[in-house]
């Protein structure tokens, strides 16, 4: 097998992999949720390689990204669902019945400024085709968080959520009762853990970061910014624990964890940071 500029190499590759004995048993093993944090992971990937404006990366980020595709497709046809030509088609469909003012013929092109209203009319029509597709029981319901997209990421469609059902008066009317709330989580975690019931504390791990996403609404903050924002300082002052310990000749490696968690204080205390979570490791 070598590599090739042409997709049907990658499938090639991609079914090699899947295929029973002569696999690769990691991907064998692999479903359509195990895989979909990749996917998320790799789009992530690609923004940020956009974001340092890395071009070479964003190549390389880029074809991870596709592998994501190529991947859930097999998985698909392995169960007589589709292919990747299909999604291919899909997609090809989409683009030239959301176009015609591109892709019509000389009498159906439309002016420039009937391009927008027409690109809605027909994603319109395509939402309404979606839904018709599916069973009777999902579309009896029309419920008041249908318009929040199901596709965002998690901190972003918690926040579209809460807000839209803030907009029936289904709301908090003060942060400290949601801090209120997060306490209340933060205890059923605790009991989650004396019972030791793995399924039960990722439930109520999901239930603490829903109100904490709350909290962040409440207070006028994006959670997804906040929390990139402690990701920094976060590496900014584990940074500072590893350039200690290598002015004392010592590694990570070597270091104990309250000789760590001291430069952990020291880097608290500098200019560029403050209020950084602990370790989760430490003893405080």
């Amino acid at each position: 097998m070598t590599p090739s500029r042409d997709i049907s190499r990658l499938i090639e590759i991609m079914a090699a992999l899947r295929t029973p004995v002569t696999g690769c048993p990691w991907d064998l093993e692999q479903d359509f949720a195990t895989i979909a944090p990749y996917t998320i992971e790799e789009a992530y990937e690609v923004a940020d390689a956009i974001t340092r404006g890395d071009l070479d990366d964003l190549r390389e980020e880029l074809g991870d990204l596709l592998l994501q595709v190529v991947y859930h497709a097999r998985m698909a046809e392995e169960q007589n669902a589709f292919a990747f030509g299909d999604v291919v088609e899909a997609i090809t469909r989409k683009l030239i019945r959301r176009h015609p003012h591109v892709f019509a013929d000389k009498d159906g092109n439309i002016a420039p400024a009937g391009v927008k209203s027409a690109w809605e009319r027909i994603k319109a029509e395509e939402k309404a085709e979606r839904v018709a597709r599916r069973p009777t029981e999902e579309t009896t319901h029309k419920s008041l968080l249908s318009s929040v997209k199901a596709g965002q990421p998690a901190l972003t469609r918690a926040m579209e959520l809460q807000r839209k059902a803030s907009t029936v008066g289904f709301d908090w009317n003060d942060p400290r009762a949601v801090l209120a709330k997060i306490r209340e989580e933060a205890d059923e975690i605790e009991a989650a853990l004396d019972r030791k019931d793995v399924d039960e504390l990722a439930e109520e791990t999901g239930d603490l970061l829903f109100a904490l996403v709350n909290l962040a609404r409440h207070v006028g903050a994006d959670p997804e910014t906040a929390l990139r924002g402690t990701n920094a300082k976060f590496e900014r002052r584990f940074a500072y624990i590893e350039r200690a310990l290598a002015a004392r000749g010592c590694s990570l490696e070597d270091a104990t964890l309250e000789e760590m968690d001291a430069l952990w204080n020291e880097a608290k205390g500098e200019k560029s940071g403050a209020a950084a979570p602990i370790p989760a490791q430490s003893t405080r």
